[in-house]
């Protein structure tokens, strides 16, 4: 596995991340005991960034992270954890807060879920649009001073709120949608971040799992996909066409469909680290199959010929959702 130092001024990481949230949530039920040998097939590979939430589970998440690593050296690892999203009793979501009190309370019960004494990256899982960004990053670079925290990253944030962001302390990386379907990055934000010297944390590389050999499983999985406009009806049928344009290209290159879609994520830049997000073990080995998948620049033709950009249909999220990231909003301005 090689490494690569996330933005400027962040840790060195492994060149993919292990995004825990299906574990726990989201996506159906996922068992104990393969999610946690997974972990471990993860690190065995030479992974070292877990991506993580306080609400993926109301907590469970980082419990089961913490039970895994229960017996591995914490210089092994590096916790990128988001928090301020509002969950009730029942799952439902109500809002966020990223507010200086939150953020500090939020870590307090992170830290003991987890086992341990500092997170490696912690970031407001969305903007918070009643709390000033430099707030929330002000409250978070407190926590550094204190030893709680190592570094501050941003998840969902527009290119301008990068950059309010980064003038308050050094941000290491944003974490956003990317893939060859979700591509709105590239307009303004993606060189903000190389502008800067903040790294980005990829995750959505499958679209959760559109772009996959098991698209049509997926989409009939239920669980948090049955909500998502791109697998719905007549987006799902158009989105299916693109997968299997996909295939074709996989197919010639003796590859899988998600193998092809995680190595154009990593094509795109030094400065971009895919979170893959395995449950079990044989979808962690085949994700990181794509590492050694060369694209010429015939395939990347190919590629873009097959899926431009913009050719996907329907949005990642539903209306309400998408109206709160702040990525999203900027970008239609």
């Amino acid at each position: 596995m090689q490494t690569t130092q996330l933005g400027t001024t962040g840790p060195v990481v492994s060149v993919f991340g292990l995004g825990c949230m299906g574990m726990s949530d989201m996506y159906g039920p996922s068992d104990r005991s393969e999610s946690i040998a997974t972990i471990h097939a993860a690190l065995d590979a030479g992974i070292t960034l877990l991506d993580t939430g306080d609400f993926y589970g109301m907590g469970h998440n980082e419990m089961l992270i913490g039970e895994a690593l229960r017996d591995v050296s914490r210089d092994r690892v590096q916790l990128s954890v988001k928090f301020g999203a509002q969950r009730g009793p029942d799952g439902n979501w109500l809002g966020y807060d990223a507010s200086p009190k939150a953020v500090k309370t939020a870590l307090a019960y992170t830290l003991k879920r987890l086992g341990t004494d500092y997170v490696d990256i912690y970031r407001p899982a969305r903007v918070d649009p009643n709390v000033p960004i430099e707030e929330t990053v002000g409250a978070i670079a407190e926590l550094i001073a204190a030893g709680y925290v190592r570094h501050v990253g941003l998840s969902e944030a527009s290119a301008d709120t990068v950059r309010r962001a980064n003038a308050v302390h050094p941000v290491v990386d944003l974490q956003i949608e990317y893939s060859l379907v979700s591509r709105g990055v590239e307009d303004t934000i993606l060189p903000a971040l190389n502008e800067l010297g903040v790294g980005m944390t990829a995750y959505g590389v499958l679209s959760r799992g559109l772009l996959s050999e098991r698209a049509e499983e997926s989409a009939k999985s239920g669980g948090f996909r049955g909500h998502l406009p791109r697998f719905s009806g007549d987006n799902l049928r158009h989105n299916l066409g693109l997968v299997e344009a996909l295939r074709e290209i996989a197919r010639d290159k003796s590859i899988t469909v998600p193998q092809l879609a995680i190595a154009w994520v990593l094509s795109r830049g030094g400065n971009i680290v895919p979170l893959i997000g395995a449950r079990r073990r044989e979808r962690l080995t085949e994700a990181l199959g794509a590492f050694d998948v060369q694209l010429t620049s015939d395939d990347l033709a190919r590629i873009e010929a097959a899926v431009p950009k913009g050719a996907v249909a329907g949005d990642r999220y539903m209306a309400a959702q998408m109206g709160m990231l702040d990525s999203e909003r900027v970008a239609v301005r």
